[in-house]
């Protein structure tokens, strides 16, 4: 991941950047900006688990992959 970093403005309810500013008072992140991409990367994070979620779930309903794991479940089975 490339690690330059872009300045950006967001505008935000109070009560988000008052409790941003209590979790860095705490000691959860180092300031403000550090908290908000810790917070953006792991929405990111739990959106790609999601889609990897719905994709391993249609494949369960597809035919072709169906007869492919049970073809290869058969050749493992003969293996021990």
């Amino acid at each position: 991941m490339d690690n330059s970093t872009v300045r950006t403005t967001i505008t935000l309810p109070n009560e988000l950047l008052e409790a941003t500013d209590k979790a860095v008072a705490e000691g959860k992140a180092k300031n403000r900006n550090e908290f908000v991409a810790q917070a953006l990367r792991r929405e990111l994070a739990k959106i790609k688990r999601a889609e990897i979620d719905a994709a391993l779930a249609e494949m369960t309903q597809d035919p072709d992959y169906q007869a492919e794991v049970l073809k290869m479940e058969a050749e493992f089975a003969f293996l021990k």
